[in-house]
């Protein structure tokens, strides 16, 4: 499934076919599932709406943890009034509930658990509706992410640009955050402030429990982050801050974490005066490694796109993606969007930073980005930054450019008129070969 849209399609259909036809092996029921996603996202013989990925022995073991749940536990009673068919079918939806909890709407654990279905239901209905991924589409994430990650990144957009933020720009106090979050907005208010004077925290307080952020819709927690001021934390209070965040389990959904991105890093760096602090960098670092998609929307890529952009936030992103800290995949995801974007100078300087380290590119990848170098050359004849790049480029990737990208090259190098002019016509000499 990471790789899917790298493959060539007649070959996929062709093993998923020959898969479905083996009745030899019988995988574990996670597999099962993930092997019919699989087969739906291609359009293989899965056409049946609202068909479940789960196998019929699951969708039993399902039904008989239901019935069991709906004997009386916590809000998870199912409607009584449903026929044996409709429950079959609502079970099969993924995410969907047959009615609301019964119990005590007054209650905060009521009010919680409603709140949790109604995104879960909302989650269904929104995946119901969604299309199909076309097989001709780019990889947009450069092969790092996985089709249904892929899918849910794309409807989380970033707060500039996603619908899911969209309904976070009207009045702020037209949002009204959950009983749940109010409670606690105090005793973070004076956890952050302890953080900004300095101090360990509140040692003999027990420590702030950051489950409630899971309770909170994106307009919400753009509420939350403009209350709490997340962006006037000094660079030790945000170390201590992205902590208490990183701990927490499960993760937060993508559009949250990347609300959180902009509102902790984003202006800290726009608005740096000179390098970056070692706990600046390590904050994002850590932040980066467990939300990288998050943080390239929300932070690197408005970033690389801002024309006021100086020296210091240039290489303060060098140094974030070049970090050992990065795992490929997440290098894959980083190029992967940068390869979406109109560059600048700035561009140049991210992306040799971050092929100074050994990114594993698919050749699909690898001849989107000679293409984007190839059209550049043209307009960035006298940049330097561009030429130390191309010279990366196909010193590095000698064996992987093709005998027509080299023709592009040299289209692209010829009105180049930096001093490094003469490296580059050797190294493109030197792949003729």
């Amino acid at each position: 499934m990471a790789v899917r849209l790298s493959l060539p399609e007649s070959d996929l259909h062709s093993m998923l076919q020959l898969a479905q036809q083996d009745t030899t092996s019988v995988p574990d029921a996670w597999l099962h599932a993930l092997w019919e996603l699989l087969r739906r996202d291609v359009g293989i013989g899965v056409s049946v709406e609202g068909a479940s990925p789960l196998s019929t022995s699951c969708q039993s073991q399902l039904r008989d943890l239901c019935g069991r749940l709906g004997q009386g536990g916590r809000g998870l009673k199912l409607a009584l009034g449903l026929d044996r068919e409709r429950k079959d079918q609502h079970l099969q939806l993924c995410g969907k509930r047959g009615k609301e909890p019964e119990e005590d709407p007054a209650s905060p654990e009521s009010e919680r658990a409603s709140k949790r279905f109604r995104g879960l239901e909302d989650e269904g209905e929104a995946e119901e509706e969604r299309p199909k991924p076309e097989s001709s589409e780019s990889p947009s994430d450069a092969g790092g992410m996985s089709p249904d990650l892929k899918q849910t990144a794309t409807e989380a957009k970033t707060p500039e640009t996603g619908p899911a933020v969209e309904e976070a720009k009207g009045p702020a106090d037209s949002v009204q955050l959950p009983k749940v979050v109010q409670d606690q907005v105090p005793r973070l208010q004076q956890l952050l402030k302890a953080f900004q004077e300095g101090l360990e925290g509140l040692e003999e307080e027990p420590p702030v429990d950051l489950q409630f952020l899971h309770e909170c819709s994106p307009s919400q927690m753009e509420v939350l982050c403009s209350q709490l001021q997340l962006s006037q934390l000094p660079d030790g209070g945000l170390l201590q801050f992205c902590g208490h965040l990183l701990s927490l389990r499960p993760t937060l959904s993508i559009s949250s974490a990347s609300l959180l991105a902009r509102s902790l890093f984003l202006d800290r760096i726009l608005s740096l005066p000179t390098s970056a602090s070692r706990l600046l960098r390590v904050a994002l670092v850590s932040f980066c490694v467990k939300y990288t998609y998050p943080v390239c929307k929300a932070v690197l890529l408005p970033l690389l796109q801002d024309p006021s952009v100086g020296p210091m936030q240039t290489e303060l992103l060098c140094s974030l993606v070049k970090d050992e800290s990065l795992e490929p995949d997440m290098q894959v995801q980083i190029l992967g969007q940068i390869l979406e974007l109109a560059w600048r100078e700035g561009t140049f300087l991210v992306l040799q930073a971050l092929l100074e380290r050994p990114v594993e590119m698919t050749s699909e990848v690898f001849n989107v980005l000679m293409q984007r170098l190839c059209k550049e050359g043209p307009a960035v004849t006298t940049s330097m930054a561009y030429a130390k790049l191309m010279l990366t480029v196909m010193t590095k990737y000698q064996a992987s450019i093709t005998e027509h990208q080299s023709l592009d090259l040299a289209v692209a190098l010829e009105p180049n008129t930096t001093f490094l002019k003469k490296s580059l016509q050797a190294a493109l000499r030197h792949l003729t070969h």
